[in-house]
C-alpha cells in the first residue's frame, strides 16, 4: 500500500494524528482488503478495541445490512454483494476509529519481494516516506509492531529522519510484539498490556477525546 490509507479521507488531517503504528508489509489478505490488518486471525483489531473501549473496528454482526448497524443505508453500498458490503463498512469504520483516536496506520516498506505474509521472506526492501508524513503531521511517537518492523525503521527510516532533526530523543520509537498468529507466543492479554502504551502516549499528549 502506497498511501496512508487511514487518513485518505480528511480534508486537513494534521491535527488529528498523534502517533503512526507502523508495520513492515501487507499481508495479501490486508492488500485485497486494501486495509490495515485484514486477516481474521490478526489481533490488532480485537486490541485496539480492547484499549480503547470501542468495538467499533470490529466485525458487524450476522444482522447488519451495511456494517453500520442501521438497515436505512442497506442502498448506499448497492452495487456491491453482501460480503463485499460487509468489508467496505468496516475498512470504513476501521478509518474512523483510527482518525477518531488520532492513530495513523502506515508501513514501513513501500515495495519490496515477499512470500506470502512472511516477515522472514522480504528481500529488497523500498522504505515509505514517513519522514514526510512526520514533518506535515503532530505525530510525536512511532510505534512499531514486531521485530522486522522494527528493524526495518532503525535500518531504512530513522537514518534519514534524523537528518531532518528527528532523532530518537525528538520521535521515539516503541517496538510492539507482532499481533500476527504467527505469534503464538504472545497471547491476548499479554499483547492487551503492551499495546496499552498507543493509549497512554495519546493521553499525554492531551489529545484524546
Amino acid at each position: 500500500m502506497g498511501t496512508v490509507v487511514v487518513i485518505g479521507k480528511t480534508a486537513d488531517w494534521r491535527g488529528f494524528l498523534i502517533l503512526v503504528v507502523l508495520g513492515s508489509m501487507p499481508s495479501p489478505k490486508s492488500r485485497a482488503m486494501r486495509f490495515y490488518y485484514g486477516h481474521p486471525r490478526n489481533r490488532f483489531w480485537p486490541v485496539m478495541a480492547e484499549i480503547f473501549k470501542d468495538e467499533s473496528c470490529m466485525p458487524a454482526g450476522p444482522n447488519d445490512i451495511d456494517g453500520t448497524g442501521d438497515s436505512r443505508n442497506k442502498g448506499i453500498l448497492s452495487g456491491m454483494d453482501s460480503a463485499e458490503r460487509r468489508t467496505a463498512a468496516l475498512v470504513e469504520r476501521r478509518r474512523r476509529f483510527a482518525l477518531r483516536h488520532h492513530i495513523a496506520l502506515w508501513d514501513v516498506i513501500a515495495s519490496c519481494d515477499i512470500v506470502g505474509a512472511s516477515d522472514a521472506s522480504i528481500r529488497n526492501a523500498k522504505p515509505n516516506d514517513i519522514a514526510s508524513i512526520i514533518a506535515r503531521s503532530r505525530i510525536t511517537h512511532v510505534f512499531a509492531t514486531g521485530a522486522k518492523a522494527s528493524q526495518l525503521y532503525r535500518r531504512l527510516c530513522q537514518p534519514h529522519l534524523e537528518t531532518l532533526g528527528y532523532g530518537p530523543e525528538e520521535l521515539p520509537m516503541t517496538q510492539l510484539p507482532s499481533t500476527s498468529p504467527a505469534n503464538a507466543r504472545t497471547g491476548l492479554p499479554q499483547l492487551v498490556d503492551a499495546y496499552r502504551s498507543i493509549k497512554t502516549t495519546i493521553e499525554h499528549s492531551g489529545k484524546e477525546e
